[in-house]
């Protein structure tokens, strides 16, 4: 039976002298104070009127501001001249803010100082993290909201495709962020068996292969939406197709060298920064798979913790796999707790994974 780690907010009596937080008003719009306190993934409060108050939101390198009593996270681009900005920068509650980094127990490790393999390598051994992973799907299908960021390796593999679609057909998807590519490929994989040009599951380039994405995406922006392209050309398989069909919320952000692009990619790169927090806002396992920039992007907007509607404070679970090392330290290195890093491929990664639950196709 899967459950949550407990959390244990702060001491405050351990803090009695503690000032009210300080908050100025930003100058202009889209400008904060000299001073400003940028915020972490982790909780942080605020003492407001004598009163330690938590930013129930909270996202790296944005700014704290004071409403109505509470205390909102926005990025610098969304103030206001006039919003009441939080300035400090000490953690320990002598300005007023406390971080509280250690809020969700975690076992400490046993053995010598001195040891091997303490890291995330393509040498660690992931059997216990695939366990893991199966209990905590089974009970965030249910209790939370499970949010894949996602490459478009996966729309280059048949089983890959099939699997991802057989999670999300049995509830463990409940968004997608993705670029073109990936809704590209994946369509050109329903659409004419092939992936870049090449056939999904032999991996043999076709004839005039090179035009096969190119002629997915123009056929899409011809009928001018993705549900209107499935429907007119039959389309019956694959992670887009599956999306549409149970519902469940994709963003894809656009890139420079994006091709065509997609209807419903988003081009501006703010307007999708502001697409994918309004799903990661409210997720409790963030996946990500082979894409750096997504990856990163959505570790940087994903806090350590999120207020549940009773009120309680639980974990956002947080992982990351991609076959280059590189990606998966880059997100531990965020310093979260619940960050951790599968090294291996991702295509396998999903066919072992869907199996792991009982999937079959």
């Amino acid at each position: 039976m899967f459950e949550l780690r407990k959390y244990r907010a702060p001491d405050f009596t351990a803090l009695p002298d503690a000032p009210d937080a300080v908050f100025v008003p930003a100058p202009r719009d889209g400008v904060a104070p000299e001073g400003y306190h940028a915020m972490s993934i982790y909780p942080e409060y605020f003492k407001i009127n004598g009163s330690w108050i938590l930013a129930e939101e909270s996202r790296m390198d944005c700014v704290a501001v004071l409403e109505n009593g509470a205390v909102s996270v926005r990025e610098f681009r969304h103030l206001k001249q006039g919003d009441p900005v939080a300035v400090g920068r000490t953690e320990n509650g002598e300005n007023g803010i406390f971080v509280h980094p250690f809020g969700f127990e975690e076992k400490k490790q046993s053995g010598d100082v001195f040891a091997f393999r303490t890291g995330r390598s393509r040498e660690t051994s992931f059997s216990k993290d695939y366990d893991e992973l199966y209990h905590l799907l089974d009970y965030e299908r249910d209790h939370g909201k499970i949010v894949w960021v996602m490459g478009p390796a996966f729309s280059f593999d048949s089983d890959a495709r099939k699997a991802m679609s057989k999670l999300i057909e049995n509830g463990y998807v409940h968004s997608v962020i993705a670029g073109n590519a990936l809704a590209t490929h994946d369509l050109e994989g329903a659409y004419l068996h092939t992936a870049l040009g090449q056939d999904i599951y032999t991996q043999e380039p076709v004839e005039n292969g090179h035009y096969n994405h190119l002629d997915t995406i123009n056929r899409v922006r011809y009928y001018g939406s993705v549900p209107e392209f499935i429907k007119n050309e039959n389309i019956n398989d694959g992670i887009i197709y599956s999306c549409e069909k149970y519902g469940v919320p994709y963003v894809l952000g656009g890139s420079i060298r994006d091709d065509g692009p997609l209807p419903p990619v988003y081009g501006n790169a703010y307007e999708a920064q502001d697409a994918m927090r309004n799903e990661v806002r409210t997720a409790t396992t963030v996946i990500c798979m082979a894409t750096t920039l997504h990856t990163i992007a959505t570790g940087n907007m994903t806090p350590s913790f999120r207020v549940m509607p009773d009120g309680t404070i639980r974990q956002i679970y947080f992982f990351c796999v991609d076959i280059s090392e590189f990606v998966v330290n880059k997100l531990a290195d965020r310093g979260s707790l619940s960050a951790k890093g599968i090294v291996t491929n991702v295509q396998d990664f999903i066919v072992n994974l869907a199996k792991g639950l009982g999937l079959t196709w």
